[in-house]
């Protein structure tokens, strides 16, 4: 696992927070967890996120999961601020969404996103997304040093 990553839920309806929670740790992730509940939020919790860790228990971003259809800002608005805006342009972005357009599925790829996952709503295949971003993304995917 990368040393000091968190993940950061970005998912507006509390349930699917409460779910994909649960599944992470059942699935004993060893990344914490962070959650917030509207595109804005998301925005504002990168921007204030260290770039570097500055004490052992201090945390970066390393994984976002990224419902799109979110308050304030839409969750492909928030994945456009994260690739050209933000000082994290290589943060890896999943968007877990309920959405099965094709056209958001495009719109997400196109804007940068590395994974398109649809929501299960099943807990055994929550489970089964929770155990697979811990043995891939957390595990084998190696992230760049630098951030920008």
């Amino acid at each position: 696992m990368k040393q000091n990553c968190s993940i950061l839920l970005v998912e507006d309806d509390a349930n699917d927070q409460y779910f994909v929670s649960r599944a992470f740790r059942q699935m004993a992730m060893p990344a914490r967890l962070d959650t917030v509940s509207d595109g804005q939020s998301a925005i504002d919790f990168l921007n204030n996120a260290p770039a570097r860790p500055s004490a052992p228990d201090d945390t970066t971003p390393g994984i976002v999961l990224l419902d799109l259809n979110l308050p304030l800002k839409s969750g492909l608005e928030v994945l456009k601020w994260i690739r050209q805006e933000s000082p994290w342009k290589t943060l890896v972005v999943i968007v877990l969404t309920s959405s099965t357009s094709e056209q958001d599925m495009q719109q997400a790829y196109s804007s940068g996103a590395n994974a398109y996952v649809i929501k299960p709503s099943d807990p055994s295949q929550l489970r089964e997304f929770a155990q697979l971003v811990k043995d891939f993304w957390l595990n084998w995917n190696q992230i760049p040093p630098s951030r920008n």
